[in-house]
């Protein structure tokens, strides 16, 4: 006999088994405007792969059973060994063999950055802390390139769209990854103080001696790492093996419990005399690194609206799905103006993120180069921010049911702290923008040129943008403003973006509630007017 007491009824059938590019108009349409539809054609088998009940599987395993730490064997030898569910060596092939690591370097044409940038957010929506060792190694080529030493032995290894998770010298492995080391337990984002130190080996190389609190992914095959030398803080490339054949004295302390990115394998190292090639000159090192983190700084743009996406489209599909109080929730009055307020959020971050990655394609114009300067860290801030606050609204639609670890919603809720925090929390990203903003004039002119083709379009963007040119023409006093006019730096790019892009359904409805003085600050506080039904058929195609 079946007891109906286990009878499921009105319940939403899982979001698998589609085409997460396929079903993304604002991605798609991105990726024509950065010239890069050329890679439609492999946008869309990632998307159709990405899309499967397998892949979500493999995201949801890699995070029910994280990495763990094995630093000696049975007879006491040190290992310093991360071992991971077979998950996570899955997700990490796949990322390989689309090239997310290292594919615009690897294969440069115009729009490679921008091609990647939208198979970033695809994979992101499956999982995301596989994407940490993506983006250092992405981040990493750019430093290493320009070393004449011994490092560019290595890149031939790195640029191979393969994934080789053996312990080994880099040169006999088929592909490789780099990770970073640079916060220290008394410093955090002040680099200046770290202790760790380096002194000339005499052969050549250094040697290094010092902690690192948090050191990203300890398993990857070279770390970028700073350090105090005689001429002051300096970036060094420490492999896990030395050159003569020995294991790197990079000594795992243990791996951070985090609050997400569990997949992922964060630890604190101890160097005991731990061999390292000078990049760059000495003294140098900030530098250096920080233009990796200009990339990986990218990428916490693209990999929050990655999960922005994904949570949407959870959202969306359980609100069609779901009955409440005679009708499904999607028809809602209240639900609607919700879902539809959250498919603006979405709209616009992808809208600036792809464009965020376009300029990252023109790496010698200087008008590009200005606006990435200054977009970055606004982006970061105000797009990681925004994050947070969607994923526990869209968690919120599915009610307790996206509270459990099943669903992915809470997974997508515990993760989006990480792209706040990591390569530089808000305040760090605001009041770099007013670097950016104060080290070249004509970064402002930059902005404003982008800006000029939406005007006349909408009188609440041509008043917001009066009022911050205003503002910003007077960047020295901003400080304490800072959060405030990257907020109001990266509403006028997504409005100009959606103006002149997206349909007027959804660009009109974000001005008024982002410009207009309508928005209440949380999501469900559109104004009656808009129309929500173009808004929710565009969130997510069928």
């Amino acid at each position: 006999m079946t007891w109906p007491t286990h009878t499921v009824t009105n319940q939403a059938p899982p979001l698998q088994d589609y085409n997460l590019f396929g079903a993304d108009p604002a991605l798609r349409e991105a990726v024509d405007r950065a010239g890069a539809a050329w890679a439609v054609p492999d946008l869309t088998r990632q998307g159709e792969e990405l899309g499967t009940a397998a892949s979500f599987a493999l995201g949801h395993l890699a995070n029910q059973y994280p990495p763990l730490l094995r630093s000696f064997d049975a007879r006491g030898h040190r290992l310093d060994e991360i071992e991971f569910h077979p998950a996570w060596h899955g997700l990490m092939a796949d990322i390989a063999r689309r090239g997310l690591h290292t594919g615009p370097w690897a294969q440069a044409r115009h729009g490679a950055h921008a091609a990647r940038a939208a198979g970033f957010i695809l994979q992101t929506q499956i999982e995301a802390g596989s994407m940490c060792p993506t983006t250092m190694t992405y981040g990493a080529i750019p430093a290493l390139a320009r070393d004449a030493g011994l490092v560019r032995e290595a890149l031939s290894v790195l640029l191979r769209p393969e994934y080789d998770p053996r312990d080994l010298p880099l040169a006999q492995k088929r592909g490789g990854l780099i990770g970073m080391g640079m916060t220290e337990k008394q410093g955090g984002s002040d680099l200046r103080t770290n202790t760790t130190r380096a002194e000339p080996d005499g052969a050549g190389g250094w040697r290094l001696t010092g902690h690192k609190w948090f050191f990203s992914a300890p398993q990857c095959d070279a770390h970028l790492v700073l350090a105090q030398t005689p001429g002051g803080l300096s970036c060094f490339f420490v492999p896990r093996w030395v050159p003569d054949g020995s294991k790197n004295p990079v000594l795992i302390q243990r791996l951070k419990d985090k609050l997400g990115n569990r997949s992922n394998a964060s630890s604190e190292v101890e160097f005991q005399g731990a061999w390292g090639h000078l990049l760059g000159a000495e003294g140098r090192g900030v530098p250096t690194i920080l233009e990796m983190g200009t990339y990986t700084r990218l990428d916490c743009v693209l990999g929050t609206t990655g999960l922005m996406r994904q949570a949407l489209s959870q959202a969306v599909h359980y609100a069609r799905h779901r009955l409440a109080f005679g009708a499904a929730l999607i028809d809602q009055p209240l639900m609607r103006n919700v879902l539809a307020d959250m498919a603006l959020e979405v709209e616009a971050a992808i809208a600036l993120a792809m464009r965020l990655a376009e300029a990252f394609d023109a790496q010698h114009d200087e008008a590009q180069s200005l606006l990435r300067r200054l977009l970055t860290p606004a982006a970061k801030f105000r797009i990681c921010k925004r994050g947070a606050e969607l994923a526990a609204e869209a968690m919120e639609v599915l009610g307790g049911n996206g509270y459990v670890e099943d669903d992915v919603q809470a997974r997508i809720y515990r993760e989006m702290p990480v792209n706040s925090i990591w390569e530089g929390s808000g305040n760090v990203m605001c009041l770099d923008v007013l670097r950016a903003l104060g080290k070249n004039p004509r970064t402002l002119d930059a902005l404003m040129a982008e800006l000029a083709p939406a005007q006349g379009r909408n009188a609440h963007f041509d008043a917001h943008v009066r009022r911050l040119a205003a503002r910003l023409r007077q960047p020295e006093g901003l400080q304490a403003e800072a959060r405030s006019v990257s907020h109001d730096i990266v509403l006028a790019m997504q409005a100009a973006l959606l103006l002149q892009h997206a349909p007027q359904a959804i660009a009109e409805p974000f001005c008024a509630s982002r410009l207009g003085g309508e928005w209440g600050g949380g999501f469900g506080t559109l104004s009656t007017t808009c129309d929500s039904a173009a808004i929710l058929d565009r969130a997510l195609l069928s």
